[in-house]
């Protein structure tokens, strides 16, 4: 990776930090297709390991206003799955991850963006968590189904419970792709060197997230997350 690709990618990872502390959702749906673009050897490791510092913080922040109802049914179900995410990213040559990343950040953006209000249930939450566990798995987007599940309920719950539920599930899955061989520790470096931009981003986030409108920053997301797919989509 060149120096631009990293400022970019930089760039990227803190405006996606500021973007996820602030709504609860949208660092893989940012990162992702920018990192697939840029070098498809950081899917699905990087973005995984990005995330766990930002969603450790927003988990403690706003503990109070964790759903662990909700967290424990998706946490399972989600930790069920991770072993079929990683027969999916066995299944899908290294060339066509970046088409796999791009199609299902343009599926779930589309789907985030036409589910009508609902208020979810056990069935709500065991299939958000199994969606989650292939997604990410696989390509290190796993937060659209999350995001449909508690896009109705109160921002700070959203926020709290998405992260929680990310966080263990990454770590599961980071750990089942370095046992497997389809990851390694060495993979880790960019997202340690990137650290700085998550706290930047995090940072920031917490000034911000009493004052924005919650609707239109996930409407934001879901339109970039739309844009950035496609672009992979047509660059593979």
């Amino acid at each position: 990776m060149n120096t631009l690709h990293l400022v970019v990618l930089a760039v990227t990872v803190t405006a996606a930090a500021f973007v996820q502390g602030s709504s609860g959702l949208g660092f893989a749906l940012i990162v992702a297709p920018v990192a697939g673009i840029l070098d498809p050897g950081l899917l699905p490791v990087f973005v995984l390991a990005a995330m766990i510092p930002l969603n450790l913080y927003v988990a403690w922040r706003e503990r109070a206003s964790l759903d662990l109802r909700g967290a424990g049914w998706i946490t399972g179900a989600r930790l069920a799955a991770t072993p079929g995410g990683l027969a999916l990213l066995l299944l899908v040559p290294d060339r066509r991850l970046g088409l796999l990343v791009g199609g299902a950040t343009v599926l779930a953006a589309v789907v985030s963006l036409a589910a009508p209000a609902f208020a979810p249930g056990r069935a709500a939450y065991v299939g958000a968590g199994v969606v989650t566990g292939l997604t990410e798995t696989a390509t290190g987007v796993g937060g659209p189904p999350l995001a449909l599940v508690y896009q109705h309920r109160p921002p700070a719950e959203l926020r709290s419970t998405v992260a929680a539920c990310f966080l263990v599930g990454e770590v599961a899955s980071l750990l089942l792709l370095f046992a497997t061989g389809e990851g390694s520790p060495a993979d880790l470096g960019w997202a340690l060197a990137l650290v700085p931009a998550i706290a930047v981003g995090a940072w920031l986030s917490r000034l911000a997230h009493h004052r924005l409108d919650p609707r239109r920053m996930r409407l934001c997301v879901l339109v970039f997350a739309l844009v950035s797919g496609v672009v992979l989509l047509l660059g593979v």
